[in-house]
């Protein structure tokens, strides 16, 4: 059976990831930070005939403590091998840049980019030992261009492509493949837990609201199943020579399209049209 440690599996498209995967016959490291929140994918599980499949464990990508126990007890159990990481815990923060609290955007940071290359480093060593892996990103359409109120997390994944792009160079010589799935948008439980501040003082205020109220609508009538971004990760796992890009979905495939064709100021004022986004009109009244 082939191995992989999947993060941020309680929801979402790792909890649908884990499913595919598990029911292709890969042999699943489930982590989460809560393992509380393991229940409603173990019955899923157990109903699909697959739970002997899956292992479920504690990592917190934000705590480096906890990546080290994580990978040492997963390496404990497979003989020091595994053959792939999906990295798909991630958080989000709505709002103005101004409005956001510093500590927020450190969250942000340290959950979808830094968390990242701390897992990653733990892991190479047996990656590199073994000539063998994928690293498989759950980036975003958000790296393709900047979006009014979500300038943190569109951060995140452009430091996140940076960084792949770059280190996809001196990981090929090992035989270790880094790839990056771009999906658009798809119905996780991100979009409920993530905060939004919008507070009342703000000079953002009137336009925070009415921008959130028009991504809300957006993702009601546009957002995809989770298990289409969960089939193409398990696709492009079995990939011999993968590419380092795959936007998933409509809109992400679009957008990866028109931004080598149009500029960037054109491409921001499409997507702001299309999701509804309105333009903002500064108060008087607000120093």
């Amino acid at each position: 059976m082939p191995t992989v440690l999947i993060t941020g599996t309680a929801t979402g498209i790792g909890e649908a990831t884990t499913k595919v995967l598990a029911a292709r016959g890969w042999r699943v490291f489930a982590t989460r930070r809560d393992l509380k929140k393991a229940d409603p994918l173990e019955r899923s599980l157990v109903q699909a005939g697959t739970r002997q499949n899956v292992e479920f464990g504690r990592l917190d990508v934000s705590d480096p403590g906890s990546i080290r126990e994580a990978v040492a007890t997963t390496m404990a159990r497979t003989g020091n091998r595994l053959d792939a990481v999906v990295h798909s815990a991630g958080v989000a923060s709505g709002g103005a840049f101004e409005d956001l609290p510093a500590d927020e955007i450190r969250r942000v940071m340290a959950t979808n980019f830094f968390g990242i290359l701390d897992l990653t480093r733990e892991l190479l060593p047996t990656f590199r030992a073994q000539r063998h892996g994928r690293i498989v990103l759950i980036s975003s359409e958000a790296a393709f261009v900047g979006q009014p109120a979500n300038s943190i997390y569109c951060a995140s994944k452009f430091a996140l492509e940076g960084w792949a792009e770059s280190v996809s160079l001196e990981l090929e010589p090992f035989g270790l493949h880094v790839i990056l799935i771009e999906p658009g948008t798809y119905r996780t439980a991100i979009w409920e837990s993530s905060p939004r501040f919008k507070p009342a003082s703000s000079p953002y205020a009137e336009w925070t609201q009415r921008t959130s109220a028009a991504v809300d609508k957006h993702v009601e009538r546009s957002a995809r199943d989770p298990r289409e971004v969960a089939h193409a990760i398990a696709d492009v796992l079995m990939v011999d020579k993968p590419k380092l890009r795959y936007p998933v979905g409509t809109e992400a495939r679009l957008l990866h399209i028109l931004r080598g064709k149009l500029t960037t100021r054109v491409l921001q004022r499409l997507l702001t049209w299309y999701v509804g986004v309105p333009a903002l009109r500064p108060r008087d009244d607000v120093g």
